[in-house]
């Protein structure tokens, strides 16, 4: 491959990609300082249990049935949970919470705010559409590094530098995970 294609490949992703990517080192610096911001809660509902089974093989039409038997407007498209509770996903949007409490049924309509969103789509609670999106994206982004790598390793004027900094990279990776 010619050196102009290989620079041209690397700007195109890296341009692409990089609100993405901007966007996903906010979000997981916000979470790793504490800021996981702010899901507003209201419980919508408490009564018998029996409205739910939550060990039920087919949860999404379980959901779907009580959420339209109360004329609550949803959109979601799978569930995730266990045997004491419930959650409608993606957890990025608006979302219900289906839980055991007291030997009631309780279902809280969750509404995160814009920090809460970006968290819940860096963690890959997001729309399938959109994990889709990741998926291409971390594809990307290795191409972006691996492209840099062979720019920076082909070049007479940066292969020196190019191997002192990703070897200081490698060496710093490997002193915080094994010590």
């Amino acid at each position: 491959m010619q050196r102009k294609s290989l620079i041209n490949i690397h700007l195109y992703l890296a341009a692409f990609f990089s609100p993405l990517v901007i966007i996903t080192a906010i979000s997981g610096g916000l979470y790793l300082m504490g800021e996981k911001g702010f899901t507003e809660e209201k419980e919508i509902y408490s009564g018998n249990i029996s409205e739910y089974d939550f060990d039920a093989i087919d949860k999404e039409n379980q959901v779907e049935q009580f959420l339209s038997k109360h004329n609550i407007k949803h959109n979601f498209e799978y569930i995730k949970g266990n045997s004491t509770s419930s959650y409608t996903r993606p957890t990025s949007r608006l979302h219900f919470l289906f839980k055991k409490e007291n030997n009631k049924l309780v279902v809280v309509k969750r509404t995160p705010n814009f920090v809460a969103t970006i968290i819940e789509l860096h963690k890959g609670h997001g729309p399938r559409a959109f994990k889709t999106f990741q998926k291409i994206m971390a594809v990307g982004l290795l191409l972006i590094l691996i492209s840099g790598l062979i720019l920076g390793l082909t070049s007479n004027l940066l292969r020196r530098k190019t191997l002192v900094i990703s070897s200081a990279g490698l060496a710093s990776f490997l002193f915080f995970v094994l010590f």
